[in-house]
C-alpha cells in the first residue's frame, strides 16, 4: 500500500501541470452533463465529488512540498483565510481531522442523496438527509468548541496558486519520496538578465503621470495592515460572551432545523411555508445577535459578508422557489428559446431546474 501511495505521489509531482488542467476541464464538463442521458445528473455529481476529494488530497500533498522547500513558496502572501485555517490545521490534530471529515461529507452529500433516491423509499432518504445534517452540525459544534471562534467556510485551507506555476516540482524532496537526481543541465539565464544594456523603466514617482502624487499616497497602499502582522490564529477573535455563542450556535443549527421541517412538511398533503419562515427567522436572529467586528478584523468581516451574500440562496429554496423564482426562470427560458447564446443558456438552465425540485442538497443551507 505504501509503495502504491509513493508511486501515485511521484506521478502527481511529475505531472502536476497536466493533472491541474485535467481537473479544470472535467469540472467544466460536469456543468453540461445533466439532461444529456439517463442518470446523467448522478454521473455528473459523482465525477464532481471525486474531483473535489482528490483535489483536497492533492492540495494537502502540494502544500506539504511547498512548505518543505522555501524556493517554491509563492511570492504573493497567502490570504487571511488560508493563514488562519492552515494555522489551526497544523496546530490541532482534532481540528485537522474534523474539518476534513466535514468537507468530505459536503463533497459527497449530494451524490449520496441521489443514490438513496434510486434505491430506498422517500421516507428513508429524508431520514438519511437529517442524519447527515445532524453529523455536520455536531462536527461544526465541535470545531466551535475547539477554536472558540466563529467558524469559517470552508474550514480547511483552499488552493490559492496554480500548481503549474511551481517549477520543477519533481526535484523537490517529499516525506514519502526518495530524492530525485540533479538537473542534467544548468538553469537558463532569465530573460530580464540576458541583456544588461537595456535601461530600467523610470520609477512611477518620477513619471509625469505620478508627478503630483505625494510619497504618503504612494506608500500607504503598500503598507502592512494590522492583519498582516497578527499571529495567524489571532486573525479571528474569540467569542466573548453568551450572545456571541448563541449567534454561532443558531447559525450552525439552521441546516438541521430546515431539513427536519422540510421532511415533516413533505409528509403533509398541504404545502406549508413553515420551514422557510423558521429558518429565515433563525438566519436573521443569528445576524442580529452576532457582534460587529472592528475595521481591523478583516477576516471576520469577510466571513460575515459571505454569510450575508449566501442569503440569496433562499431564492432557490422552498416556497420562494416554487412561487417566485421558478416561474420567472421558466418565463426567461421560454422568451429566449430562439435567441442566440441566451437560448443556449436557457436550455442549460431548463435542464438544471428539475434537479432543484428533486434534490435537497442542490440548494441546501
Amino acid at each position: 500500500m505504501a509503495s502504491s501511495k509513493d508511486k501515485y505521489e511521484t506521478f502527481l509531482i511529475n505531472n502536476v501541470s497536466t493533472i491541474s488542467t485535467l481537473e479544470s476541464s472535467l469540472r467544466s464538463i460536469t456543468w453540461f452533463l445533466p439532461g444529456r442521458f439517463k442518470d446523467a445528473e448522478l454521473a455528473s455529481e459523482a465525477l464532481t465529488s471525486l474531483l473535489n476529494v482528490t483535489s483536497m488530497y492533492h492540495d494537502t500533498l502540494l502544500a506539504r512540498i511547498v512548505k518543505a522547500n522555501a524556493s517554491y513558496r509563492p511570492l504573493i502572501p497567502t490570504s487571511l483565510h488560508t493563514r488562519y485555517t492552515r494555522a489551526w490545521t497544523d496546530k490541532n490534530t482534532l481540528y485537522r481531522l474534523t474539518s476534513r471529515v466535514l468537507q468530505i461529507i459536503r463533497f459527497t452529500e449530494l451524490v449520496v442523496e441521489m443514490g438513496l433516491r434510486r434505491k430506498v423509499s422517500e421516507k428513508t432518504r429524508w431520514r438519511a438527509v437529517i442524519l447527515l445534517e445532524a453529523i455536520k452540525a455536531a462536527l461544526r459544534l465541535f470545531l466551535l468548541k475547539v477554536t472558540r471562534r466563529p467558524l469559517l467556510s470552508p474550514p480547511i485551507p483552499e488552493r490559492e496558486f496554480d500548481p503549474a506555476s511551481l517549477p520543477s516540482l519533481s526535484t523537490t524532496s517529499s516525506p514519502t519520496l526518495a530524492p530525485s537526481s540533479p538537473q542534467a543541465s544548468p538553469p537558463m539565464t532569465p530573460d530580464h538578465l540576458r541583456n544588461n544594456h537595456v535601461p530600467l523603466p523610470p520609477h512611477p514617482l518620477l513619471t509625469s503621470a505620478q508627478a503630483n502624487v505625494s510619497a504618503e499616497d504612494y506608500l500607504l497602499p503598500k503598507a502592512l495592515t494590522t492583519s498582516s502582522v497578527k499571529p495567524s490564529i489571532s486573525l479571528m477573535r474569540k467569542l466573548s460572551g453568551p450572545r456571541d455563542w448563541l449567534s454561532e450556535t443558531i447559525f450552525i443549527l439552521r441546516p438541521l432545523v430546515y431539513a427536519s421541517l422540510v421532511a415533516a412538511d413533505r409528509r403533509s398533503l398541504e404545502r406549508s411555508n413553515r420551514a422557510i419562515t423558521i429558518v429565515l427567522l433563525m438566519e436573521f436572529a443569528s445576524r442580529s445577535l452576532r457582534r460587529t467586528p472592528p475595521a481591523s478584523a478583516e477576516l471576520e468581516r469577510a466571513e460575515y459578508a459571505k454569510r450575508d451574500k449566501d442569503i440569496l440562496w433562499y431564492l432557490l429554496r422552498g416556497s420562494i422557489w416554487n412561487s417566485y423564482t421558478r416561474p420567472k426562470l421558466e418565463s426567461f427560458v421560454t422568451r429566449t428559446a430562439h435567441t442566440p447564446l441566451l437560448g443556449l443558456f436557457g436550455a442549460l438552465l431548463k435542464d438544471w431546474m428539475p434537479l432543484i425540485d428533486d434534490y435537497y442538497y442542490y440548494t441546501a443551507p
